[in-house]
């Protein structure tokens, strides 16, 4: 089985599904958009959601991603930084739990959580993010030897709050001959890093995953045209588009992938868990319509659940109906 390492921001989600746009409005957060705040407005967000009841789910959209990969089979890996604290520590063990192998530094700040605003008939979440210790995490924390033996590198496009630990990443990766997979992550963190994106994508990355509102801020065009242009700048690009699935392409090959039937209720998670069952399609050597197959069956898990986590049930299920379809594509299972 191939092996994935990723990086990405150690944060913990704190879940709460609102009735309205009333609390986004409030603190002047746009519906959909992922904010980063500081700590006096993380503390007054996070003492004005107590009332609503709250969830705690170990998260960030890489570690999501890579604890997803390591449930499949996949020998996987994560780098990140946290503090010294219970939140750090949960972070950690989630991780392990799952059987990743953590690669977390220690950093001065608090540990990083992100909160998770839910609202809506179609639960679209808007995030608060206090990045705390996760923002500690930098360039010269790289060491070589972490990308050694690995044969994918996910990274999550929220990192581009520092460039420069970016390009370190996959200047790395690219040297120890991985795969190298992004996640746009956030349609406002695209706007303000259009240029160094692009960048990135054409010097390194493999694989890139967007959503629709994502695409179109990198490419400034609808979703069909905008997955021609990413498809332009790398191997394989994904544009997901909710409800009605998702499309891929490679070169000159197309497909429009359906959305798994599912009963959503919150959609927090779907886009790293449909990367994740990508990723290990397509580690199995699989076509791309059958990655992007095996993502949407394991996203439309997700969607059933409040956070990013799969209970055990779904798991159960959704390994079933991947191991079905793979076979019927001819891998060994």
């Amino acid at each position: 089985m191939k092996s994935i390492l990723g990086i990405g921001n150690a944060l913990t989600d704190i879940l709460a599904v609102l009735p309205d746009d009333t609390f986004l409005k409030r603190f002047h957060l746009p519906k959909g958009s992922m904010q980063w705040v500081d700590r006096e407005t993380c503390d007054k967000i996070f003492n004005s959601l107590k009332e609503y009841g709250l969830q705690y789910v170990a998260g960030g959209s890489a570690a999501n991603t890579i604890s997803c990969a390591a449930i499949f089979g996949m020998p996987s890996c994560f780098i990140g930084k946290i503090g010294n604290d219970e939140v750090g520590a949960l972070f950690q063990s989630d991780q392990e739990q799952y059987g990743v192998k953590t690669m977390l530094l220690k950093g001065k700040d608090i540990s990083g959580r992100a909160m998770v605003l839910i609202t809506g008939s179609n639960a679209e979440r808007t995030f608060a993010d206090y990045m705390g210790a996760a923002l500690e995490l930098g360039p010269d924390d790289l060491k070589k030897e972490y990308f050694e033996g690995y044969d994918y590198f996910h990274i999550e496009g929220y990192l581009v709050q520092n460039q420069s630990l970016i390009r370190r990443a996959v200047e790395m990766a690219h040297e120890a001959g991985c795969i190298i997979s992004i996640d746009m992550a956030s349609y406002n963190v695209v706007e303000s890093n259009n240029a160094f994106l692009h960048d990135i994508v054409d010097k390194y990355v493999d694989i890139v995953f967007a959503n629709e509102t994502e695409a179109k801020a990198f490419t400034g065009r609808e979703p069909r045209e905008a997955l021609d242009e990413i498809g332009r700048h790398c191997h394989i690009a994904v544009v997901k588009t909710g409800k009605t699935g998702s499309m891929v392409k490679c070169g000159d090959e197309f497909h429009q992938i359906p959305a798994w039937p599912a009963k959503a209720i919150d959609a927090t998670g779907a886009g790293d868990t449909y990367a994740a069952g990508f990723l290990y399609a397509h580690s199995l050597g699989m076509p791309i319509k059958v990655c992007g197959e095996v993502g949407s069956i394991i996203a439309a898990k997700v969607v059933e659940v409040i956070g990013s986590k799969i209970d055990i049930p779904r798991w159960k299920e959704a390994k079933q109906e991947i191991r079905e379809l793979l076979r019927a594509n001819g891998a060994e299972l």
